[in-house]
This record gives C-alpha cells, structure tokens and sequence, in this order.
C-alpha cells in the first residue's frame, strides 16, 4: 500500500467521524485544529524526531500529544485522532493525512479545487468572475487557489483535477498556430 493510499485511509475515517453531527466538532474545526498542532510539530525539530523516533515508547509519545493538545485545546475527537497516528506509527503523515481530508471534504461539499494562475494579482472583481466562469463549467462550486506565473502574457489559465482551462495569451497564440499549420 502506497503512502499516499494509507495517507487517504486516514483522512476518509477522519472525514466520517466530523461529518456525524453528534461529533460536536466541524471538519472545518478539526482541519484547524490539527494543522495548529502540525505546525507546532513543525517548529520543533526535536519534537518532530521525538514523535517519529522507535526508540520513543509510544505511552511516551501520547503523553507528549496530551500535553500538546491541552495546550492547543484541541477537541477530544483531534486528540484521540492524534493518538491514533502515534499508536500506528503514522504521524509523520499528518500533512498528507490533512491534504487528502481537505480533499475528501470538499468534495462531499460539492466543491472542486481550483489552481488559477494569471501574470499578475488579480483584484477582488477578477477573481469573483474567474470563479463564477469556473463554476458555470463544472457545476461545481470552486475554491480557487491564485499564483502569480510571470512568465504568461496575459489572461489565466485554471486546472482543476485533471482538467486545464487555458485563457491565456500564449494559449491562445498556441491554438492559432496550431490552426494555421493544418490549414496549409
């Protein structure tokens, strides 16, 4: 089993347990919640290795999470689901483990994650057109994530999955010399 596969088996138990409404807890609060403690993993190299280490007993490394997770105040559910990670040797994936729940959620919400690229930021009025164009073809609702690529001329171009919207000036150079060389 690949790690990205193990790193989804996570999530989607993750993603069952905040959907119930007995929960208490949001996916949105737990996704919070669990990348505050990511990233106190991620401050502190020596807790990282303390976390990750064998040589650690794993009653060691709980007690550490507890601590953590206290402070953090974390919910019940991030805690236990922390645990869970220590107890199978798996927190070393928890960023992964957030990637694919992040995923999972948005698309039981019905939303589509959208990549917009474009040569320079886009003002609040752009990116709301861009999102509602995108919605229009997908039937989706869009989170769009916005880079600045300054090697395109102008216009965006989208990806979402597997899919590429290309509006782009150099696209659109692409297309027409594609046109004209089978038109000869």
């Amino acid at each position: 089993m690949t790690l990205s596969s193990v790193a989804t088996r996570y999530a989607k138990a993750l993603a069952d347990v905040t959907a119930t409404a007995a929960s208490g807890l949001s996916p949105e609060d737990a996704l919070s919640q669990l990348r505050a403690f990511e990233s106190a993993l991620a401050a502190s190299r020596e807790l990282e290795n303390a976390l990750t280490t064998p040589a650690v007993p794993t009653s060691r490394k709980r007690a550490v999470v507890g601590r953590i997770a206290g402070v953090l105040q974390l919910s019940p559910i991030a805690r236990n689901f922390l645990f869970v990670l220590i107890d199978h040797r798996r927190i070393a994936l928890l960023g992964a483990i957030l990637h694919s729940f992040e995923l999972i959620v948005d698309e039981r919400l019905g939303f589509a994650r959208a990549e917009v690229s474009s040569p320079r930021e886009l003002t609040d009025t752009q990116r709301g057109a861009i999102n509602a164009q995108l919605e229009r073809l997908t039937g989706k609702r869009i989170r769009m994530r916005v880079a600045v690529d300054p090697e395109l001329i102008g216009g965006v171009v989208a990806r979402i999955g597997s899919t590429v919207y290309d509006g782009s000036v150099r696209g659109q150079l692409q297309t027409l010399g594609r046109r004209l060389s089978t038109e000869r």
